[in-house]
């Protein structure tokens, strides 16, 4: 029998490579071979980050692989109109020539595709090569409803043809489910109007490449978001993907991680640190970072604070208030980046200061900590609804008049998520859910396995209509 082998693509940014390779690593244990396609830039950036000492062939069916992603090397890629112009007109073309040249090789032949649901055009190169293909949804089956819904919102008029609210409106796909303010849809709260547009267009583009594929990979688990996954037919849900990583070092950051935070944090006591990560995109202007700054020192508590410079203020280099580091030097660590997995499973972490990307959200219920919501834009407004409303495992901060989060309201509600023992109580049972959704015989393990097994034994027709 053929080794299956699978060509899996994910999206340019950190919260879609990660996920991915976490589904290589997934696939790697269950005997197939992966080639990983990056794109150049991403390549080089992740290429960086990562020990002098670090081998390629970490893991031994895992490859990597690149292609341009049709831009050039100081294009800016924050434009999404060049970003999705390249990808959509220029990346099909690339993908097609590195399929072919993988099939003129004396090795496995690619036997399908995997493709992050973001880069649609995949699953259309590998319909036109006649490759068996399934799509990775990065995000939560809620926000997947919303854009597989996009039809009916129209048809509702929910919103207009461009994607724009016609009015701030309550959604709700079928009785019994949450209502959700047509604001959080996750193109709305993405910049201005004209990349509100762009992302919505291209967002609707990539649901129309997975119509009729019977798979759609997902990173959550059924007991996390059963009523949005029971509307979605051909979605599975195999999270969360954690427990494969094996490897300390992996090639799925874009940026160098800082590891003497974990060191830092075996010195501190048990459920005393708060952990702060606004993700890879946040943006907070001078004020707002001192205010947070601020906000963390009058607590008084320790805290590890992941700060990305260029990206935290946009007035060029983070600027904390006067003397703020030597008042907090004794008990606060602030890194570039960090290994968050590890942190959010680490004993001393007592609560999270979170954007709500979907991918700390699953970390962080994974690990049982509670969540501080600060959503910035897309489908982390969303993410909050679930995990304030829903879960119940988390509090979200308020703004003033002037759309400043203030740093007394970023003292109390540390407080309150880091006293309150319901919260935490319920966050730990959705830990031991997500355990025994992937531990064998759990629904996600099983889900995936069948999958695999399925792929591995060439019976690709049911992977597509």
């Amino acid at each position: 029998m053929a080794i299956p082998h699978a060509l899996v693509i994910p999206f340019y940014g950190q919260g879609h490579v990660a996920p991915l390779m976490e589904l290589s690593h997934h696939l790697a244990d269950h005997g197939v071979l992966v080639t990983f396609v990056y794109t150049e830039y991403v390549h080089r950036h992740v290429t960086a980050a990562l020990p002098e000492n670090f081998c390629s062939d970490y893991v031994g069916r895992i490859r990597l692989a690149t292609i341009p992603d049709g831009l050039a090397s100081d294009e800016d890629r924050q434009d999404l109109h060049k970003v999705f112009s390249a990808i959509s007109n220029t990346m099909p073309s690339f993908l097609e020539e590195l399929i072919l040249k993988l099939r003129e090789k004396d090795e496995p032949k690619i036997t399908f595709v995997i493709a992050d649901m973001v880069m649609g055009f995949v699953l259309d190169v590998a319909k036109k090569l006649n490759l068996p293909r399934a799509a990775f949804w990065p995000a939560s089956s809620w926000t997947l409803t919303t854009v597989l819904n996009i039809p009916k919102l129209i048809d509702d008029g929910i919103i207009d043809q461009n994607g724009f609210q016609t009015g701030n409106k309550l959604v709700r796909f079928s009785e019994g489910l949450p209502a959700f303010k047509s604001s959080h849809l996750c193109w709305v709260p993405f910049g201005d109007a004209k990349q509100q547009r762009i992302f919505f267009k291209y967002l609707q583009s990539c649901g129309n490449s997975v119509r009729g594929l019977s798979h759609i990979l997902c990173n959550t688990f059924e007991e996390l978001e059963s009523p949005f996954l029971h509307l979605i037919n051909n979605v599975i849900p195999i999270g969360p993907l954690l427990a494969a990583n094996k490897a300390k070092h992996q090639p799925s950051s874009i940026w160098a991680q800082d590891w003497s935070c974990i060191d830092w944090l075996n010195q501190q006591p048990s459920s005393s640190v708060i952990y702060v990560s606004l993700g890879s995109t946040t943006v907070l202007s001078r004020h707002q970072l001192g205010e947070l700054a601020h906000g963390l020192e009058l607590t008084g508590r320790p805290f590890l604070w992941v700060s990305i410079p260029d990206l935290m203020d946009s007035s060029g280099g983070t600027v904390y208030p006067e003397g703020f580091m030597d008042r907090v030097a004794k008990r606060a660590l602030i890194v570039g980046w960090a290994p968050q997995k590890e942190i959010l499973s680490h004993p001393s972490v007592a609560c999270f200061l979170t954007h709500c990307g979907w991918n700390s959200t699953m970390e962080a219920v994974s690990n049982g900590v509670p969540m501080l919501c600060w959503p910035y834009f897309a489908d982390q407004f969303l993410n909050q609804t679930s995990i304030i409303e829903l879960w119940r495992v988390g509090l979200k901060l308020a703004k003033d008049d002037n759309e400043i989060v203030g740093r007394d309201e970023i003292k109390e509600k540390l407080e309150l998520v880091m006293n309150y023992k319901g919260m935490r109580e319920r966050v730990a049972n959705l830990k031991e859910k997500g355990k025994k959704a992937t531990m064998k015989g759990g629904a996600s393990a099983r889900n995936f396995e069948g999958f695999a097994d399925m792929m591995k034994k060439g019976n690709m027709s049911s992977l597509e209509h």
